[in-house]
């Protein structure tokens, strides 16, 4: 459908127009009737699917000119780099209306903030620790409110925001209207479902779990750090098609310890961003990559959940997630804008029973790639990568007779575009028991 089938006005169309944007996503256009009537909605859709358009194209709809102070539409965001987002979003959408809007985070300054709240907006869109701060001040009421929206509402609650969730719910005024979107469908958020949001609809494009089919998935099996980090420093170095890359990382500490150990390597090309990073230099880091400055970008979950980075070829999980979910969110970030997109994942043996659990419940198997001849396996291992006694993992290397990497981002050897189907070493092989336990057992 296209967005002039909608029932959208004249400047909200321009705007369309003006972004070069034509035809609503699917979830744009299944929201944007059920939003318009005042329902609460809970929107299920893949990351990268227009889920933010969904609720903003209605909500802006319905929205008039007011010079009241008090904010009628509240958004709230898990991170500050979401929240920049989506106020540049709604700036953009109401480039021809007069619809005031901004962003409150924490890591601003509090004053500074403060006072643009009591000068008044139309749509407030905050961090949650932030938005109760400055509401505890007095400078913030919500009794205007009649709109609420969560984006990103799975990871608000696994980051720890279920307490002032649901203080913020206790102080809205009942009549009001629900919004919560987001790429997964937990049982916490249906617990916060059904305490707070009455005669929830939902709205579910792609079943929980779903791969996005445009993103081709590959994996390696990698016993450790320093085997991880020299098999990126290879395919950096060797694989062309590696234009912008979006490499994902645990914690803040291993996303420090990976930028200084690659990023000399190839000086000026790498970036690094975490919640411990102060925020011009985190948005700093994400507009160089964004513009293609840097080709690299090291992230952890937190900090790019949600963000729209443009033309990302590559997505590396550094280390595989636990769950199906946070493993979709975080390919997603590639194969976006009808574009083809690459994920690989490096898996050590602790996180082979994450992807067993994955690719279970994706219903398929990831392909497995066979390493580099040229890669060199270290044989030291942290205390959460160390492998079994139990279980002893050939990891098959190809044969090569050239160990020499050459400059960054050259042609792709021949020998790292053989990808295997997911078949087992000869010497050992990877098979699933009936409750989905990994298991090993001797190949003929």
């Amino acid at each position: 459908m296209i967005f002039e089938e909608l029932n959208l006005n004249k400047p909200l169309l321009n705007a369309l127009a003006d972004l070069e944007y034509e035809y609503a996503t699917p979830i744009q256009e299944m929201a944007f009737a059920k939003v318009m009537s005042g329902r609460n909605i809970v929107g299920i859709a893949q990351t990268g699917t227009g889920k933010t358009f969904a609720y903003l194209l209605p909500i802006l709809r319905i929205l008039k000119f007011s010079k009241q102070r008090d904010p009628r539409v509240l958004i709230i965001a898990p991170t500050h780099e979401l929240v920049i987002q989506i106020v540049n979003e709604i700036k953009k959408l109401t480039k021809y209306s007069s619809i005031r809007s901004l962003g409150v985070f924490g890591g601003g300054n509090i004053n500074k903030q403060k006072q643009a709240v009591y000068d008044g907006t139309d749509i407030l869109v905050a961090t949650p620790g932030r938005l109760l701060d400055i509401a505890y001040t007095g400078v913030l009421s919500f009794k205007s409110v009649k709109h609420f929206i969560i984006d990103e509402v799975d990871e608000m609650l696994s980051l720890g925001f279920r307490v002032q969730i649901n203080n913020l719910l206790e102080q809205l005024p009942p009549k009001r209207q629900n919004l919560m979107f987001s790429a997964t469908l937990t049982s916490e958020v249906d617990e916060l479902i059904k305490n707070y949001i009455p005669r929830a609809e939902k709205i579910e494009i792609a079943p929980h779990g779903t791969p996005i089919e445009k993103i081709d998935q590959r994996a390696y099996h990698v016993p450790n750090f320093d085997t991880k980090a020299n098999l990126l420093e290879i395919l950096l170095n060797e694989d062309e098609e590696i234009a912008k890359v979006l490499i994902f990382v645990k914690t803040k500490k291993m996303a420090d310890r990976l930028f200084e150990h690659i990023s000399p390597k190839f000086p000026e090309q790498i970036g690094v961003i975490h919640s411990n990073k102060a925020h011009n230099t985190r948005m700093s880091a994400v507009n160089n990559f964004d513009d293609g400055i840097k080709k690299v970008l090291i992230a952890t979950d937190v900090v790019a959940r949600g963000m729209d980075m443009k033309d990302v070829t590559h997505i590396i999980n550094f280390d595989l997630p636990e769950t199906v979910g946070e493993y979709i969110h975080r390919i997603g970030r590639t194969g976006r804008a009808n574009k083809d997109g690459v994920a690989i994942s490096f898996i050590n043996e602790v996180e082979m029973q994450y992807q067993v659990d994955i690719e279970g419940q994706m219903n398929m198997e990831i392909p497995m790639i066979d390493l580099p001849g040229n890669l060199t396996i270290s044989n030291k291992f942290a205390d959460d990568e160390k492998p079994s006694q139990a279980i002893k993992i050939n990891y098959p290397k190809l044969i090569s007779k050239d160990s020499s990497h050459g400059d960054a981002f050259h042609e792709k050897s021949e020998k790292n575009k053989k990808v295997n189907s997911g078949s087992p070493s000869k010497k050992r092989q990877r098979v699933y028991s009936k409750s989905g336990k990994l298991k090993y057992k001797k190949g003929r």
